[in-house]
């Protein structure tokens, strides 16, 4: 039985290095700590071993596996041989049984840890092949039960070609159709630290190999996860234990984020709390044949915590979402109760956080409505854009209080470039869009990523694909308006940790809904639970204190 991908992505927040620092983390391990290629190599191939073999024990408890490794001639090749021998050495596979596939023969007089890895391979009886030597490729790899990917590493600086080529282009026609372990058709194909092909300029014109699982070493490579490369790295699954977190923490990367952590980022509600200390959330919403949309947002709103939740909306549609309202006040735009704040005066309604844009429609007073909320954010007002309101912002600056949430197409338009470079490559277009906009930058996708103007960057590991519906992005908006109110009324709003934490809780929540197609409205209810659990208990309370110090 395989162990759920999930109980891996629990171990968030991990750290995310381009190629490049994580080939200046290499040279400052040799440098300062004294850790030459032969003892990394080592450390990589015996922890994959042990995280192989953790990750699904039942392949090594029955026949032995006939593995097959395909070997380029850098370190990624020695780190999948030096796998393969820590197996045969603990008894769980079969030397006979093995066979390594290479790129290249090295030189006789090479000494380099892919040479030294090749030699031991040979004494304890495996069989060693050039990939020139097979005659049948695919019909060759059928026969494997595992093939391990040590054809190219984060080494890579362009496409691949030649062998390299040859070999990943194999692999993805024999693993075509998807993995079953219950049937295994075709062999499991496990990546050492990315899939073979993707590096940090990789375009999607570009090959790149398939993979099942991906044992990726520690920093993890923030490659894995640009939304247009991560389908190929299937189930990512953590190596540690090869570089001392000291030097780790010496470089500066991408935060990989989980909801089990950055829970207790956000200030729970004190149990002698009233609704206005949880936060006032005023939300403008919704239009004609778009009404599902401020539904859904206010309901996410009320989900994540918000104590008073206010939706404006247009006279037109104004009966539509007061019969259903529930605990949701629904006033009608244009109206005097639906302003509620003057310049230096504040009401009983006056808002922690606003929330601009689900469903909204192109109407004419929405550029008004946006100015208007501009000065708001001005003053102080956590404010976040969602859907048509994104449009607004093309040629606005911010003043470090908005949360941006753009999907793929709308952060193309807002960075002026095209959708497939923001898919392939979002943190360069994110942080540069973070710092001229001076807002925080939430992406939505099958991952997600944040960018705040200070630098920072978060990235959330999604592929939930009960998520791929309209009104994921309405309760996602929801969410972050209700924790940034809360943060506000707490005086210390950030929208960084805001946007991470709505980010998380709604994949935590796509994640616990299980394998079922549901309304975002039932999400909602989930998302409740979940931000209920964190953030209204006396224990959260002490936990906060003690976070903060």
């Amino acid at each position: 039985m395989m162990i759920p991908p999930g109980e891996f992505s629990r171990m968030s927040p991990v750290k995310l290095l381009t190629a490049k620092t994580a080939q200046a983390l290499d040279a400052e391990a040799l440098a300062s700590w004294g850790l030459n290629p032969f003892a990394l190599v080592e450390a990589a191939g015996r922890s994959c071993a042990a995280v192989l073999r953790a990750y699904s024990p039942a392949l090594f408890q029955g026949p032995a596996p006939r593995m097959l490794v395909l070997a380029g001639s850098g370190n990624n090749g020695a780190d999948a041989m030096v796998m393969l021998r820590t197996l045969l050495i603990q008894g769980v596979a079969e030397a006979a049984l093995q066979t390594v596939v290479l790129d290249r023969l090295p030189q006789a007089e090479e000494r380099s840890p892919h040479s030294e890895a090749l030699r031991s391979l040979n004494k304890l009886g495996v069989s060693l092949l050039t990939w020139k030597q097979l005659k049948d490729p695919l019909a060759f790899l059928s026969q494997g039960t595992i093939i391990i990917d040590g054809i190219a590493g984060t080494g890579l600086t362009g496409p691949l070609r030649g062998t390299p080529a040859a070999m990943v282009q194999a692999v993805n026609a024999l693993t075509a159709n998807p993995y079953s372990p219950a049937t295994p058709r075709r062999p499991w194909v496990v990546a050492i630290d990315l899939p073979s092909g993707n590096f940090d300029f990789w375009e999607t014109s570009m090959l790149i190999l398939k993979a099942d699982l991906s044992l990726a070493i520690e920093p993890r490579k923030v490659a894995l996860y640009n939304p247009a490369a991560r389908p190929y790295g299937g189930t990512i699954v953590p190596v540690g234990g090869i570089f001392p977190p000291a030097l780790v923490d010496a470089f500066e990367g991408a935060e990989l984020v989980a909801w089990e952590e950055v829970r207790s980022r956000i200030p729970p509600v004190k149990p002698e709390a009233y609704k206005h200390q949880r936060g006032v959330v005023e939300i403008h919403a919704g239009s004609p044949g778009s009404t599902g949309a401020a539904r859904i947002a206010a309901a996410g709103a009320q989900a994540a915590g918000a104590g008073l939740v206010r939706l404006i909306a247009d006279t037109s549609i104004y009966p539509i979402l007061a019969a259903t309202a529930g605990g949701v006040m629904v006033v009608p735009a244009g109206t005097e109760d639906s302003v509620v704040y003057t310049p230096g005066q504040e009401t009983r309604f006056y808002p922690d956080a606003l929330l601009l844009g689900p469903g909204w429609g192109k109407a004419p007073d929405r550029a008004m409505l946006f100015h208007r909320a501009l000065v708001r954010e001005w003053e102080g007002i956590p404010l976040i854009l969602d859907a048509e309101a994104i449009a607004l912002a093309k040629d606005g600056v911010f003043h470090g209080n908005a949360i941006l949430t753009p999907h793929p197409g709308e952060c193309a338009a807002l960075a002026g470039v095209s959708v497939e470079t923001v898919l392939a490559h979002p943190l360069p277009v994110l942080k540069k869009l973070a710092q001229e906009k001076q807002a925080v930058l939430l992406f939505k996708g099958h991952v997600l990523f944040i960018a705040s103007p200070d630098g920072r960057v978060a990235v959330v590991d999604g592929m939930v694909p009960a998520l791929a519906s309209g009104g994921a992005g309405d309760l996602l908006a929801g969410l972050c308006a209700a924790i940034a109110a809360r943060m506000k009324r707490n005086a210390c709003f950030d929208g960084y940790p805001c946007a991470v934490a709505a980010a998380t809780l709604l994949m935590e929540t796509g994640r616990v809904s299980g394998n079922r197609f549901r309304d975002p409205l039932d999400w909602a209810e989930e998302a409740a639970a979940l931000a209920g659990a964190a953030w209204l208990s006396p224990l959260a309370v002490e936990a906060y204190r003690g976070l903060r110090g």
